[in-house]
């Protein structure tokens, strides 16, 4: 099996785009790495027959199709990173079945770029497919046929996913086929009093949910923490990972392998961080198992949540790798190890996003008189609830670190299946000598970003600037401002199970029925 680069680079090829067309034949590839200027072409060849230059044109929009023989270092094609480009052939046609395919195309940065696959020809579907356009998915013209589609096929009439107040554009990136939008009440809670090194003073806090007495529950364990002085807050460690896997001979290659690692860090480190301007590799861990070899990648991502960095990032790691060290039979650029979207204990123990702590002392009139419970009572029951926690196997000895999170994940334009990881709660107290409640929870696994992403969209960069946290330089804030939230939203359900008050407050905030 080959080590070469070439295990990536035919990844670029979409597979099932073979066909024939008037002109001749046609496939498409994708750009799956960084952008890319296409300089020239070195070869062409189908079924082991060569394609002239002249014959080979690359089609990447309606403004730019030119031949491989027009391409040169001062004249590139432009190949910006996860666009596609079809690549046509002026030759016969093929007949139906499987055929060889090799392109060898000059490329900056990455030198020559070889693609060696085999595709086939075949009955193209005609199955009835959702309006799409190639050239602009975003135009009010296309997501006026997706309406029209949706509602001829499913005869239902939209009436209020269709009703929005942006240009569908500025979705780009965030999601394909926009139709319309799905809306979430948003209620606000707070004012929060917040001591961080990042975050400090008050601040309104926005909550999407549907779920009744949420806000109002946030807003009384935020109105316990004031009346203490606030909730100081510390990030404490930052890290994204990706966790490929190489595949060797045996255990011994693979031990081998990992000292060769180490031996070329830096030169590994150089190139990794060379796709990012932001991205910047802190170190490799590496875990062996069998004859596989799993490498933790771990970056600091700057104020992004950082996820696709860190993948092209190690990717060109990767490449680096495969090119320089013989012996490995195979590769995945995900082996599952950096639990993307999963909890795991892993990640509680190593940090995954940002790590941060938010901690109080909550004195006990305020306990008292605002929760309505001595801190005795609230001490053991968290003492109890460690146990069901032990006995459940929960990623979490919180109550509901989730709720938070989900909502302001929601608000603020967050990944919010990183709720999965970013729930993950360590919660612990103790009576201080004036019996008051100390009390802390750190979220080892908290993913967030206040730049890219779904940021930038214009409700969730409304909600980022209410907090005082979008864009550059602000990421560790709305870790903290978060933390705070979460440490709020404890205080308040435990005192309300404690106090009788949760079905109750259910009852009277929640019913919807």
């Amino acid at each position: 099996m080959s080590t070469a680069p070439d295990l990536l680079y035919n990844q670029l090829f979409i597979f099932g785009s073979l066909k024939n067309v008037e002109q001749g034949v046609q496939f498409s590839i994708e750009n799956r790495f960084n952008d890319l200027k296409i300089t020239g072409l070195t070869r062409m060849i189908i079924d082991g027959k060569a394609v002239q230059k002249e014959n080979v044109w690359l089609d990447r929009s309606e403004e730019t199709t030119p031949s491989a023989a027009q391409l040169s270092a001062a004249s590139p094609l432009y190949f910006p990173s996860m666009e596609e480009m079809d690549i046509l052939l002026h030759i016969e046609t093929l007949p139906k079945g499987k055929h060889k395919i090799e392109i060898v195309l000059s490329t900056e940065p990455l030198g020559n770029l070889k693609i060696n696959v085999e595709d086939d020809i075949h009955e193209r579907d005609t199955l009835l497919s959702i309006p799409r356009d190639r050239m602009d998915n975003y135009s009010g013209e296309i997501v006026g046929e997706r309406q029209q589609f949706v509602e001829k096929f499913t005869a239902v009439k939209l009436q209020h996913t269709t009703k929005y107040s942006f240009d569908p554009g500025r979705t780009r990136g965030n999601i394909e086929n926009f139709t319309g939008v799905a809306q979430v009440p948003l209620g606000f809670a707070g004012p929060l009093k917040v001591n961080g090194e990042h975050a400090q003073g008050d601040f309104l806090i926005p909550l999407a949910t549907s779920e009744g007495t949420l806000v109002a529950s946030y807003n009384r364990g935020m109105k316990i923490l004031n009346h203490c002085g606030g909730v100081k807050c510390t990030v404490v460690g930052d890290a994204m990972q990706r966790a490929p896997v190489f595949v060797f001979e045996d255990a011994r290659s693979g031990r081998d392998f990992v000292k060769w690692i180490d031996e070329n860090l830096d030169k590994i480190r150089e190139v990794a961080e060379a796709t990012s301007s932001v991205a910047r590799l802190q170190y490799i861990d590496s875990i062996l198992a069998n004859k596989f070899v799993y490498l933790r990648f771990n970056f600091f991502t700057g104020d992004a949540a950082g996820q696709n960095m860190v993948g092209r990032a190690t990717l060109a790691a990767c490449d680096l790798i495969l090119g320089h060290y013989k012996g490995i039979k195979d590769f995945y650029l995900e082996s599952n190890f950096a639990t993307d979207k999963k909890t795991s204990q892993i990640n509680i123990l190593r940090t995954r996003g940002k790590r941060v702590t938010a901690e109080a002392i909550l004195k006990r009139d305020m306990l008292i008189q605002h929760g309505r419970v001595e801190p005795e009572r609230l001490k053991d029951y968290y003492g109890v609830g460690n146990i069901g926690t032990f006995l459940s196997g929960a990623n979490n000895n919180g109550l509901h670190s989730t709720n938070a999170i989900t909502a302001m994940f929601i608000a603020t334009g967050q990944d919010v299946a990183n709720v999965s990881e970013s729930s993950a709660a360590i919660l612990y107290t103790e009576l201080t000598p004036e019996k008051d409640l100390y009390i802390s929870i750190t979220l080892p696994s908290l993913i967030v970003g206040t730049y890219g992403g779904g940021t930038g969209l214009p409700t969730q960069r409304e909600c980022l600037e209410i907090l005082g946290a979008y864009g550059k330089g602000k990421v560790n804030r709305l870790a903290e401002i978060i933390a705070g939230v979460v440490l709020a939203g404890e205080i308040s359900l435990a005192c309300a199970i404690l106090s009788s008050d949760w079905v109750l407050s259910h009852e009277k905030y929640g019913r919807n029925r």
